[in-house]
Order: structure tokens, then C-alpha cells, then sequence
């Protein structure tokens, strides 16, 4: 395998290098910014009721999270203005920290029956599993790029994806983060598909996560009844209204109660006490009942809008690497942004994933902006 031959990668970085960096991509730009506005509005209506109750101050989230969005947008420009060649020497270095990150987590307090925050003492928290999301796109899209005329080789096309993917997911499974977990695995199948990686050895990947799965009731028997029960609550909801449905059900009630127009900006209900963490994974359904259906539907058509401006991107990437961060930076917002909607709407189990730029979260919100910065870099080199 040549995953260090430098030659190579040479050869992947030359022809951006040759070119003149032009202006950021402009409408990428412009959709990032309204989401990161629309989003900060939006945790702020949802969130000050209980913040006023929890901590007695209604600014509690937004204020965090208004530094959080200064600091991701200043990030966001030093990363566009950074040759995005670059982040092949920091691929395998944050893969490894990563790792060592989802590791730590599974040793601190648990929160809502999980483990997925290190406590920084006068800081805040930090959340492994967004940092391994970037390490994951940036080290897949760095294998493909040195390697890309050899993808269809099961050695290099198959073998150190699924060792990467198979490291992180059993330490997200064990958080629990059923969510994360799926989102990663969609986002390293998405860019070994594109990378070239052969068809047959997906179909071998489908037999061998059904094998995983199988593992995973045996050797970790705490995720069996977890699993069960996301999945009773999500058939029957009603079937225990004060327990594992509570959340479902308020969620639609408020989503609901918006109808075609909504009950206007801060008009919600549901966010007094009768949705849990309104602030955090059920935020679209305030919106939903503030906003009403259009409101869902213009959140919906920002997000598809990101996608396709991200893939138009990616097709006028000036290399292989380029394209790949494009497409997995993209691709990660989307599905998360669909996983999301998903379960607010009980159409998937409740897997307890957040809604890209709105969803309260420092260390999701500075990542996300990083990620973004890097697709306008790419941007910059790539063909007009």
C-alpha cells in the first residue's frame, strides 16, 4: 500500500498548486450563513423557557453558543484561506486522536443514560464523536487520494476503511451513540462508493455488518435491551406516554400544532417543559410548531440546497482529494441534517442526533463551520 508515497502525493496536490486561488464559492457561503443565523434565532426561541427553568437565565444556551458560532466562523475563513492539500499530514494524526478521544469518553459521568461528553473543568464539553465525523471524512478522502487507481483491490479498497470504521463504531456502540455510529458508516460507504471502491465488496460489507450486529448482542449485551427499547418506543410511542414515548409524543404534538403557518416566532408551547432538550435533538419540532409547515419546508430546502451547491463543488474539484472532502463534508451535513428530521418526525427510532447549526452544541457547531471553511478552500482552486 502507498499511503505515505510521496510521489503520490505530489501528483494528487500539483494541479491545484499550479492554479491561482480565486474568490470562495459565494452561494455556498451565503446558504452556510443562513443557516448558522436561522439556526442561532431558532435555539434561542426553543431554548429560553427551560433555560429560565434549569439555570434561571433565558440566555443560558444562546450566549455559549453565539461565541461558539464567532469562533466557527473565524475558523471557517482561516480554513478557507488554507491550502486544503495541507490536512494530508494531520489524517492519520487526527484519526489517532480521535480514537484516543471515544476511548476517554466511555470514563466519564453519563448523562441521559450516555457517554458521550468529556467534562472540561471552567470550560464546558468537549464531544469525541463530532471530531471523529472530520477525521473520519478527512482520512477516508487521504487513503482514496493516494490510492484511487487501485480502489477495486480488496487489500486497498476494502481492508483499512473497514479497520478505521470498525475501531470507531465499536467505541461509539459503547457510549451507546446508535446514531453517530450510523452516520459514520454512511459517510465512509458514501466516499468509498465514490472513492471507486468495487460493488461486490459492498455486498461483502452488508454481510459483514450483519455478522458485526450479531457480535455486538453477544459481546455487548447493554446494548440489546438500549436497542429494544428505542426501538418499542418508536412502534408504540403511546404504549408508555410518561417514559420512553414521552419525547416522541410531545415532538408531535408540537409539530402539529404548527399546521401550514405555525403559532409564530417564540409562540411555541411545547418548549415550557413538555418537550425534553428542546434546545438539543427535538429542536426542529418547535420549529415546526412556530414556523408551520413552510417554516419546515424552508429548512428542509436549505439544507437539499447545501447538498447540491457541495456536489456542484466536488465536480470542479482540481483533484481527487478536494472532491472527496467536498462530498464527505456535505454528505455528513445532509444525512445528519435527514437523520435528524427523521426522527423528530418518529419516522426512524429516536437515536438521539442533533440538527446541523441549530441543535445547541459548541463542539458540533466550531466543527461543522471548520468543515465548511474547508469545502470554500477547495472551492477557491477549483474550476469556475
Amino acid at each position: 500500500m502507498h499511503f505515505a508515497d510521496r510521489k503520490a502525493t505530489r501528483r494528487v496536490c500539483s494541479p491545484a498548486e499550479d492554479r491561482q486561488p480565486g474568490p470562495m464559492d459565494l452561494p455556498f457561503l451565503i446558504l452556510v450563513l443562513t443557516l448558522v443565523g436561522f439556526g442561532l434565532i431558532m435555539l434561542y426561541s426553543a431554548s429560553s423557557a427551560v433555560a429560565l427553568y434549569r439555570k434561571n437565565d433565558a440566555y443560558a444556551y444562546i450566549r455559549p453558543q453565539l461565541l461558539y458560532a464567532a469562533l466557527g466562523l473565524v475558523g471557517m475563513y482561516i480554513a478557507s484561506r488554507v491550502d486544503y492539500h495541507i490536512f494530508h499530514k494531520f489524517a492519520w494524526p487526527l484519526m489517532l486522536i480521535s480514537v484516543v478521544l471515544l476511548a476517554v469518553v466511555l470514563v466519564m459521568p453519563e448523562y441521559n443514560g450516555c457517554k458521550r461528553w468529556i467534562v472540561l473543568p471552567g470550560i464546558g464539553t468537549l464531544q469525541p464523536s463530532e471530531i471523529a465525523k472530520f477525521a473520519v471524512v478527512l482520512t477516508f478522502s487521504h487513503i482514496i487520494a493516494l490510492n484511487h487507481t487501485e480502489m477495486q483491490s480488496f487489500w486497498v479498497g476494502v481492508v483499512p476503511f473497514a479497520v478505521v470504521l470498525g475501531v470507531v463504531a465499536a467505541l461509539m456502540l459503547l457510549e451507546p451513540h446508535l446514531s453517530g455510529t450510523l452516520l459514520i458508516l454512511g459517510i465512509g460507504a458514501v466516499l468509498m462508493f465514490v472513492g471507486g471502491t468495487g460493488l461486490r465488496w459492498f455486498v461483502l460489507a452488508g454481510v459483514g455488518g450483519g455478522a458485526a450486529i450479531a457480535a455486538a448482542v453477544v459481546l455487548l449485551p447493554d446494548l440489546v435491551p438500549y436497542a429494544q427499547d428505542r426501538l418499542s418506543s418508536w412502534l408504540d410511542p403511546f404504549a408508555d406516554p410518561l417514559g420512553d414515548g414521552h419525547q416522541t409524543i410531545q415532538s408531535l404534538y408540537a409539530i402539529g400544532s404548527g399546521g401550514a403557518t405555525g403559532l409564530g416566532l417564540g409562540n411555541s408551547r411545547q418548549k415550557h417543559l413538555y418537550v425534553p432538550e428542546p434546545q438539543n435533538d427535538f429542536i426542529f419540532s418547535i420549529l415546526c410548531e412556530e414556523l408551520g409547515f413552510l417554516g419546515a419546508c424552508l429548512v428542509v430546502l436549505l439544507f437539499v440546497l447545501l447538498l447540491l451547491r457541495g456536489m456542484t463543488i466536488a465536480v470542479h474539484a482540481p483533484d481527487k482529494f478536494g472532491s472527496l472532502l467536498v462530498v464527505g463534508f456535505t454528505v455528513q451535513v445532509a444525512l445528519q441534517a435527514a437523520l435528524n428530521i427523521a426522527v423528530v418526525t418518529n419516522t426512524i427510532p429516536n437515536t438521539g442526533i442533533s440538527l446541523p447549526f441549530f441543535s445547541s452544541g459548541g463542539t458540533s457547531l466550531m466543527m461543522l463551520l471548520g468543515e465548511m471553511g474547508i469545502v470554500l478552500s477547495v472551492s477557491r482552486h477549483g474550476t469556475q
